[in-house]
């Protein structure tokens, strides 16, 4: 399985309690696109999210999010860790 980061914008002022619910949200629905969303990270006042996860593609990636509600194209392959 590949390994993604991907970055959400638009959520200034997002509580931990809301990050919570949008990461709930695709792990509620990640085994149809098996894919697995490991962490989610949140700068509340640059508006940013941080998702870290395990799949069989980007797009698979990206559709857990759209479907999630919380979309985004800025998804990221890790293929190098050192």
């Amino acid at each position: 399985m590949a390994r993604f980061m991907d970055v959400h914008d638009g959520f200034v002022g997002v509580t931990e309690a809301q990050l919570s619910e949008a990461h709930e949200a695709d792990l509620a629905i990640e085994g149809e696109e098996g894919v697995h969303f490991e962490r989610a990270w949140l700068d509340p006042e640059s508006g940013k999210v941080f998702c870290l996860s395990t799949g069989p593609s980007k797009e698979a990636v990206m559709r857990i999010h759209e479907r999630a509600g919380h979309p985004t194209e800025q998804v990221y392959e890790l293929s190098v860790e050192v």
